[in-house]
């Protein structure tokens, strides 16, 4: 019986990343020298950062969803598709939708930030409202259903860590000799792809998956030996913050990451004010956690060492990333 991570075999993942082409941008590296990120760890430790905020869309997710578009046939891009998703996945599929010349028709929770609204709309897509995560789910069912759209799923399966992937494949051609890469974790798309390329490339090299301490949901799993599904979540960062781990990102994970630590909103706040204090970068709160593991749980681990973190995304409006900074000086 086949492996289905043999999916994201290093040729794979050099084949995708070929065939995403000038679609995708391949995000600049920078070495984090600051003031505020000297104060905050310990000497000799390097710090060089992914700076996959710049990618279209302004997330990560951009790679998973082009890739996952491209894989339908012609019959099923003539229906177009459909995605579930509080804000930045909407983004990626509209942009993904449009590069392909398909249709899209994405349902986003009414509590999403204005500013993912709107950009979602800007890409071409028709956007539908839901009450909640519960709500949106059954919804986006009913629209595949009705109108027989494809599904393109935030972080789960093949395809979408063939995308993930092909970031880990560019962080390591930038920055030689890591000795580990932290990488936000949400549902684990993200997490498990770019770790796949990375432990292929550089065996040696740690991954570290970071996750709020309200949306732990891959951190359990591990624990449980099995995908789980929360009760509840809390966290601020809601680009990170699925219920649930679902079988396929949770075999990456598995497989690809060495171990997964938790932050709270305060300690994510910290990174993004770090983050914009010395680079004057603004990113959401999914894009301070990683930086927010390194700072906290994850300091002492890896005093010395070379680290990569993963800024994952920023898409942000002015008011609310004025107030998270407020929030973090206090």
């Amino acid at each position: 019986m086949n492996d289905p991570l043999d999916a994201l075999s290093l040729e794979t993942i050099r084949h995708c990343r070929d065939a995403l082409g000038d679609a995708i941008v391949r995000t600049p590296v920078l070495q984090w020298q600051g003031d505020a990120c000297r104060a905050l760890t310990d000497e000799g430790t390097e710090i060089w950062l992914k700076l996959e905020l710049f990618q279209r869309t302004g997330t990560f997710k951009a790679r998973g969803a082009l890739n996952s578009v491209r894989q339908l046939s012609t019959e099923a891009r003539r229906a177009g598709i459909t995605a579930v998703s509080a804000g930045n996945h909407a983004v990626a599929a509209a942009f993904a939708a449009r590069q392909m010349g398909v249709s899209a028709k994405v349902v986003m929770i009414k509590t999403a930030n204005a500013a993912r609204v709107e950009r979602a709309r800007s890409y071409g897509a028709e956007i539908v409202l839901a009450d909640d995560g519960p709500t949106a789910f059954r919804m986006v069912e009913e629209i595949r259903q009705a109108e027989g759209r494809a599904m393109v799923h935030p972080f789960e399966g093949p395809h979408v860590a063939q995308g993930t992937g092909t970031l880990g494949l560019e962080f390591c051609e930038q920055v030689e000799g890591l000795d580990a890469v932290v990488i936000a974790i949400g549902g684990g798309g993200l997490c498990g792809g770019a770790a796949a390329a990375i432990k292929q490339i550089a065996p040696h090299c740690q991954v570290f998956g970071v996750e709020p301490e309200g949306a732990d949901s891959m951190r359990r799993s591990f624990e449980a030996g099995a995908p789980v599904t929360l009760p509840s979540v809390n966290t601020i960062a809601d680009s990170l913050a699925p219920p649930m781990a679902l079988p396929f990102s949770y075999a990456a994970c598995r497989r690809y990451v060495d171990d997964i630590v938790t932050v709270t909103d305060a300690q994510i706040r910290g990174g993004m004010l770090a983050l914009f204090e010395d680079l004057k970068l603004a990113v959401e709160p999914a894009g301070g956690a990683a930086t927010a593991g390194l700072l906290g749980p994850l300091r002492e681990r890896l005093k010395g060492k070379t680290v990569g973190i993963v800024i994952c995304g920023s898409i942000i409006d002015a008011d609310s990333f004025a107030n998270h900074l407020r929030l973090a000086r206090q």
